[in-house]
């Protein structure tokens, strides 16, 4: 198959030296292999999404001297895609809808004596879970906010415990999806969380090869779930290292000091940025 990688980010703040290498390091994927590189707009969040991040995200990737097919794809404008996948797997009686407040959440983990936890953290008790049809209609019809939370235990049975995928830096993995528990798969506000919305974007692309940072390793275990149930194709993944600050810290968007926008204005090159995250990736090879 042919190699088709993707850089999706989000337009929700400035990029910074780690989305420079996560872009790169996926456009050299498909060059290497005279595939394919995508760019796709992870803008869901209308909340902080905003149209000067967008500009400057396009600016800031030509700028490195990226280039990539187009029409580039919009989250926003398939919203009815994700709505079928839900519907999908509300067929299957995989999903109920969630009314508790995180502090009502974080209330009944508190008492709770052992809260199970997973990589995001301690995992979500199920108190909605078990909350008959006629409960959970008359709180829908009187306009009570909930999200749709998947049955995670239901969803295994169905789709089986063998599941694995293949990963370009750890070879052969297991798929292990219970560690997040029963996960939230949309809001009112939101009409999918990053976990369906990624696994039906990357189906629509094309997608054959994930790239994306070690931080979203954990995630597979739970997108390998979502795509046996929705039955979408499967691609190859690899999670690459992260680049950190002076500190060692991972960088986020608001720290505005290692922005490409910023780095810019100081006076760097597209060819400095390069040259620095290239002795970076070999020094991490070598430690």
């Amino acid at each position: 198959m042919p190699i088709i990688t993707r850089f999706a980010p989000s337009p929700t703040g400035w990029l910074h030296l780690g989305h420079a290498y996560a872009a790169l390091f996926a456009e050299q994927k498909a060059r290497q292999n005279s595939g394919r590189f995508l760019l796709r707009l992870e803008d869901i969040d209308g909340t902080r999404a905003r149209p000067e991040y967008e500009t400057a995200l396009f600016d800031d990737l030509r700028w490195l001297g990226l280039t990539w097919e187009q029409p580039v794809l919009r989250q926003s404008d398939h919203a009815q895609d994700y709505r079928r996948a839900l519907d999908e797997l509300a067929a299957l009686e995989l999903l109920y809808p969630c009314f508790c407040t995180r502090r009502e959440i974080q209330e009944e983990i508190a008492q709770a004596a052992q809260a199970p936890h997973g990589p995001d953290g301690a995992l979500y008790p199920g108190t909605c879970r078990n909350r008959s049809v006629v409960e959970r209609t008359e709180r829908i019809a009187a306009g009570q906010p909930y999200a749709l939370r998947l049955d995670v235990a239901k969803a295994i049975a169905l789709a089986g415990h063998g599941l694995t995928w293949e990963d370009g830096n750890r070879g052969l993995q297991r798929a292990e999806p219970a560690v997040f528990g029963d996960v939230v798969l949309a809001r009112k506000d939101t009409p999918a969380s990053y976990h369906l919305a990624v696994v039906v974007d990357d189906a629509r692309q094309g997608i054959t090869l994930v790239t994306r940072g070690e931080d979203l390793f954990e995630a597979t275990h739970l997108h390998r779930l979502l795509q046996e149930l929705l039955k979408l194709p499967v691609p190859q993944w690899h999670h690459h290292r992260l680049i950190a600050d002076e500190n060692g810290r991972r960088l986020a968007k608001r720290d505005n000091a290692r922005s490409l926008r910023t780095l810019r204005d100081e006076g760097w090159t597209a060819a400095r940025v390069r040259e620095v995250l290239e002795v970076e990736s070999a020094q991490h090879q070598n430690s």
